[in-house]
């Protein structure tokens, strides 16, 4: 029998859910709107200009249902519209489902560094990886970009406030994906973290651990996060590289904003439809 807390749970969650997809609607009204106005049909008459636009749309309702139900569900102000997405449609294809019972054998060159780049929908971010310092990390993702595990995944999580940080690489999107096996924590000794701050540009591995109760070490997988400016965090996430082509991807991304969290995860995802079209790595000057 379900419990009236998780009930709650689930309204709540269903509710976010119809949210979103208001939200969704919304902007794509906006992107058709745009689009009719740059064909506009312009007549000059008598020295003025008159117009002629024939706006339609499959989601309008004559009866006004739909806008009724977004003002019983929400109080005025509390969710505002949402801005301009500013990136491009995903490329086709579909997030990867495979899994793995063991990290991957260690085929990279320690002694240079890699270069992740990823292709998304709102830009190329590059990322150098300190292979020496993080030799499974970057390891794993010469693997995982390799196996396609990356591809059309979405960048799920935007926080920007308290810290400032972009997370991505589960191709589930919800943050609870990986590729089925964890890497090592690396690199927690690196100066550039050791006074409690990730500096803007810093990349660094999404974890499970739990310094209240000291566990969790070792559990990083897929994920990580890209912090676009300085971010106060204490040295447990590993440090692996540097965004050094993109930043300004990163803050086109930030700019737009993150929704509302999600009640159920406490999730925000961000406004900006970004996804990694594809990921690639490869040594630096082989």
């Amino acid at each position: 029998m379900v419990s009236k807390d998780q009930r709650r749970k689930q309204l709540a969650r269903a509710k976010w859910e119809r949210q979103q997809a208001r939200r969704v609607d919304r902007v794509r009204r906006g992107r058709r709107l745009r689009v009719l106005l740059s064909v506009l049909l312009v007549v000059v008459i008598a020295g003025g200009v008159t117009a002629f636009v024939a706006l339609t749309g499959d989601d309008d309702t004559s009866d006004g249902t739909n806008e009724a139900n977004e003002a019983n569900e929400s109080e005025p102000g509390t969710t505002p519209e949402p801005p301009e997405d500013p990136c491009a449609e995903p490329a086709e294809g579909e997030p990867s489902t495979r899994q793995w019972d063991a990290e991957p054998e260690m085929t990279v060159d320690t002694s240079v560094d890699h270069v992740m780049r990823l292709r998304t929908t709102c830009g190329d971010i590059e990322i150098t990886m300190d292979t020496e310092a993080a030799p499974h990390t970057v390891n794993s993702f010469a693997f995982l970009a390799a196996e396609g595990f990356l591809d059309h995944s979405p960048c799920h999580r935007l926080v920007t406030e308290g810290i400032h940080v972009l997370q991505c690489g589960d191709p589930q999107g919800t943050g609870q994906g990986g590729p089925g096996y964890t890497v090592p924590d690396e690199n927690l000794d690196d100066p550039a973290v050791a006074d409690g701050v990730y500096p803007a540009g810093t990349v660094a591995m999404a974890n499970q651990y739990d310094a209240a109760s000291g566990t969790g070490r070792d559990t990083g997988g897929s994920q990580f996060f890209l912090v676009y400016e300085d971010s106060p965090l204490p040295p447990d996430y590993t440090p692996f590289g540097k965004v050094t082509g993109g930043m300004d991807v990163l803050e086109l991304i930030a700019e737009t904003g993150a929704a509302p969290a999600d009640p159920a995860t406490g999730t925000t995802a961000p406004y900006a439809t970004v996804v990694i079209d594809e990921a690639t790595v490869e040594p630096v000057n082989p």
